[in-house]
């Protein structure tokens, strides 16, 4: 779909609704406007509504609500829902067809009650004198169609007679309204699906959501009515195919093997291994299937397109079909009003396109929007008098305080496990119209049960792209339930959905998500990916990397897309890396032509396990595993440390160069030089280089450090005993992947380096062979996939050597030349003369040494790759 026109519309309607209907606050809110006398009680509600929400909320909300009734007025025009145009003229005009009609004396009387007519009619008649007489008129025309749709979508359409009709805009009918705005944006193109409605809810609180992260850099929390703006992304439309049909359509398949289901799913992977522990089915309105924060009801949108399928095939009256998909099937759970109107408008557009009597009589699609409750002390003690107190359990009572903050913390509230569908019918029944005080409490109570009942764990699917957001941009109440009820994947809401949507799953049941990529390899994550591969095993994933909402354009945003299965039987999964394919790819594309030619990795996910950290590492051969089943760990062979933080280089660290050559000990040895040496040669990390090289600072370790020390604790002189030792170092930032080199028994060392220590020089050299050699640049990135390569990553490598008699006396001859190429330029402290200088390249002409010095290099390039990877070395990694 193209959606450059829809951004630019819905970006330009929230600013212009904001912009009227703030205007229009203030005009009613005058002590001299009409509407003091007219509409006293909507006013007053007003009044009541900005004292405690606050008059910008009123403003957004307002205005948010108006975009939705006119967003959903206009697609049902385009489909012909409406019987008369409601935002749209008829072909060749220009006016809305509905006060084109009312003008020629026409109006729909099943739409617009008598009242109202007489009222359109007088002010088109000019017997109601007005300032705007058609303004006036069509604006009554638009409240009536509005409540007419309140009987079939009374999640949008709330019956208008409060302060939301007073705040409309006033301008609907110009060539600049935001109809006319609407009409253009929203073409017949446009709507051809109502996938559309999804792309206007993303790119209309899109601004709202990049002011929410300009205030995140100011460090600024995420709000609960932020929360919304904050983590909403739409998903593309082939993303949501894939996480369907491989969980529904393959719970289907299961069921009925012979299926002709197969064949309208594109983005299904059939299992190559036969399964028995799948959940039985017998009939299509068993599925339950749940979206937790299901914004504007994609994911559920395309699960009533296969749902409707499934019930056709097993032949049910089409007539039937959509009710039952709506009554029985679908759930949707989300915190933002809105989406969630969104959501059940979506789905009941689904149903008309299917059914066109739906609204007849129409079912109401299960969306529950989260709502806070709270009940006072004290407030419970009467109505479980009246109700019964043997109907308040342990677990109820517990569950009755759990939604206070529920618009903050969402679905991942964590309701107790009890009946609440049979006590909601129970308590539905008490009769408490006569008990004054009682009725909130009970419309409370009813409510709680309500969102208890959405939230247990009785569903075959739970589908979802969740929300976004580290930990360092949650508020303090939300940072504090993450860290109290999700210990292994408090760090960011996503994997806190997992986790909770693992809960919401019955045994055996799918949970299908699409996430940010970094649960499957980054240490902060190991905790909640270990719990994942123990109990849910991955049936397939798709790794999809860059490019994964193209509507970003984010280099940061990497998905991968995934169907778990809980406490499902070990065995192979299936693995696509689209990952691989360039950045700019259209990895729909990318997905298929890897599934249409089986480029799919088959591996058991028990075998992750064997790499620390358990990444999720699927392209890896079984000889890779092995090795780390296999072979001991590097840290349990060697010691390796990081270094100290001077706490102030710029007084502490310098160039050689930049000291006098007599207050060093460059040539000397530690225990050699005297008390008046202060510089000691640094090994601060550097460039990437193998081997040896970038030994050209010098550090302040003068009476054994004592400046350094003295600054503590700005300074950190730690693992000091490890100083003047040979060592193997790396750098622990790497733009590619880690170099490791050589450094005498000189040298003190940085923070931004790690080194280790063998024993013995043969250990030494052996240590530095393995880990320059290619499978130790193959694991670097899969043990840490950021630029970093730590401590506990180089400790976690197999201990894999040479074990020929000739690797010492290659790594001695390799260092040689290493050594003599860094000792070729004067940033080197041992630098003599160029190179080319040299009596062994000396020629005739310069020309001629030139051409020694390069026949000289081309040599020891060509030692140098004899020595570093031979090719027995690395056979059985590849």
């Amino acid at each position: 779909m193209e959606t450059t026109k829809l951004k630019k519309f819905a970006q330009f309607a929230r600013r212009s609704l904001i912009e009227q209907v703030s205007a229009k606050l203030k005009l009613v809110l005058s002590e001299e406007n009409p509407a003091r006398r007219e509409r006293p009680e909507s006013v007053r509600k007003l009044e009541e509504a900005i004292a405690e929400q606050g008059k910008e909320q009123i403003i957004e909300r307002v205005a948010y609500i108006w975009f939705n009734r006119f967003s959903a007025l206009r697609f049902m025009d385009v489909k012909r829902y409406n019987r008369v145009g409601v935002v749209s003229p008829a072909e060749g005009q220009f006016q809305p067809e509905i006060l084109a009609d009312a003008k020629m004396g026409h109006i729909d009387e099943e739409m617009v009650p008598d009242k109202a007519r007489q009222k359109i009619f007088a002010l088109l008649d000019g017997k109601t004198p007005s300032q705007d007489p058609q303004g006036e008129a069509y604006r009554l025309l638009v409240v009536a169609a509005c409540n007419y749709w309140h009987s079939a979508m009374p999640f949008l359409f709330e019956r208008i007679d409060d302060y939301t009709e007073l705040l409309m805009p006033d301008d609907l009918l110009s060539g600049n309204s935001i109809l006319a705005y609407t009409r253009e944006a929203m073409t017949p193109d446009a709507c051809e699906d109502v996938e559309v409605i999804g792309w206007l809810y993303q790119f209309y609180i899109s601004e709202k959501k990049d002011q929410v992260f300009a205030d995140l850099k100011k460090n600024k929390k995420v709000t609960p009515e932020n929360i919304p703006a904050a983590t909403q992304l739409f998903t593309p439309h082939w993303i949501v195919r894939y996480l369907v049909e491989n969980s529904l359509g393959r719970l289907w398949m299961l069921n009925r093997p012979d299926s002709v289901l197969v064949e309208k799913m594109d983005y299904y992977i059939k299992p190559e291994d036969p399964e028995a522990d799948f959940l039985r089915i017998s009939s299509p309105e068993e599925i339950k299937i749940c979206d937790p924060a299901c914004g504007s009801g994609h994911m559920l949108t395309y699960a009533f397109d296969l749902l409707y399928a499934i019930y056709e095939e097993e032949g049910y009256e089409p007539a039937d079909i959509p009710a039952k998909i709506l009554t029985h099937n679908l759930y949707g759970i989300e915190i933002d009003e809105r989406a969630g109107e969104l959501a059940a408008f979506a789905l009941s557009m689904k149903a008309r396109a299917k059914q066109r009597r739906f609204f007849r009589k129409p079912a109401q699609p299960n969306i529950c929007v989260l709502e806070n409750v709270h009940f006072d002390v004290g407030e419970l003690k009467e109505y479980m008098n009246f109700v019964g107190r043997d109907l308040f359990t342990a677990p109820l009572e517990s569950t009755l305080s759990q939604f206070e903050d529920a618009e903050n913390f969402g679905s991942l509230v964590r309701t107790n496990n009890f009946d609440a569908e049979d006590l909601l019918k129970t308590l539905s029944a008490k009769d408490v119209s006569g008990q004054l005080f009682l009725h909130e409490t009970h419309k409370k109570v009813l409510q709680v049960l309500r969102q208890t009942n959405y939230l247990s764990p009785k569903y075959h699917i739970v589908v979802a792209n969740p929300p976004y957001m580290g930990a360092s941009g949650m508020n303090p109440r939300l940072k504090k339930f993450a860290a109290s009820n999700y210990k292994l994947s408090k760090g960011d809401l996503f994997s806190m959905f997992i986790e909770r949507s693992l809960d919401l799953s019955m045994r055996y049941g799918y949970v299908s998500m699409i996430t940010l990529q970094n649960w499957m390899f980054l240490l902060s994550y190991e905790a909640v990916r270990s719990y994942i591969l123990k109990v849910s095993p991955i049936r397939t994933l798709a790794q999809i990397g860059f490019n994964s909402f193209p509507e970003l354009n984010s280099k940061y945003a990497l998905g991968a897309a995934f169907i778990l299965q809980v406490e499902g039987e070990s065995r192979a999964g299936e693995f696509l890396n689209l990952n691989d394919a360039p950045h700019a790819s259209n990895k729909e594309k990318v997905f298929l032509d890897k599934k249409n030619n089986s480029k799919i990795f088959r591996i058991n996910a028990e075998q992750f396990s064997k790499i620390p950290g358990s990444p999720i590492q699927y392209s890896l051969s079984k000889n890779v595993f092995d090795a780390f089943s296999n072979n001991p760990k590097l840290g349990e062979l060697v010691d390796a440390r990081n270094g100290m933080t001077t706490g102030d280089n710029e007084s502490f660290v310098r160039y050689w160069y930049e000291v006098a050559v007599d207050t060093t000990a460059l040539y000397h040895h530690s225990d050699e030089v005297s008390s008046s040496v202060r510089w000691f040669p640094y090994n601060k990390g550097g460039q990437t280089r193998k081997w040896y090289g970038n030994q050209e600072t010098v550090v302040d370790w003068k009476l054994d450090g004592k400046a350094i020390k003295s600054i503590k604790p700005k300074s950190t002189p730690r693992n000091t005993k490890f100083f003047f030792r040979e060592s193997v170092s790396w750098s622990d930032i790497n733009i590619r992947n880690p170099s490791f080199r050589y450094y005498g028994n000189r040298f003190c060392f940085d923070a931004a380096v790690n080194s280790a220590f063998p024993s013995n020089r043969s250990e030494l050299l052996r240590l530095l062979s393995a880990c320059n050699n290619r499978f130790v640049q193959w694991m670097a990135p899969i043990l840490n996939p950021t630029m970093h390569f730590k401590i506990g990553d180089f400790s976690s490598l197999p201990a894999v050597f040479r074990t020929d008699g000739s690797v010492e006396q290659e790594m001695e001859a390799l260092l040689e030349i290493a050594r003599s190429d860094w000792d070729a330029y004067e940033s080197s402290w041992d630098f003599a003369f160029l190179p080319i200088l040299s009596p062994g390249h000396r020629g005739d002409t310069l020309e001629a040494s030139y051409n020694n010095l390069r026949s000289h290099w081309e040599s020891s390039i060509d030692k140098m790759r004899a020595f570093v990877i031979p090719p027995e070395n690395n056979r059985g990694f590849e």
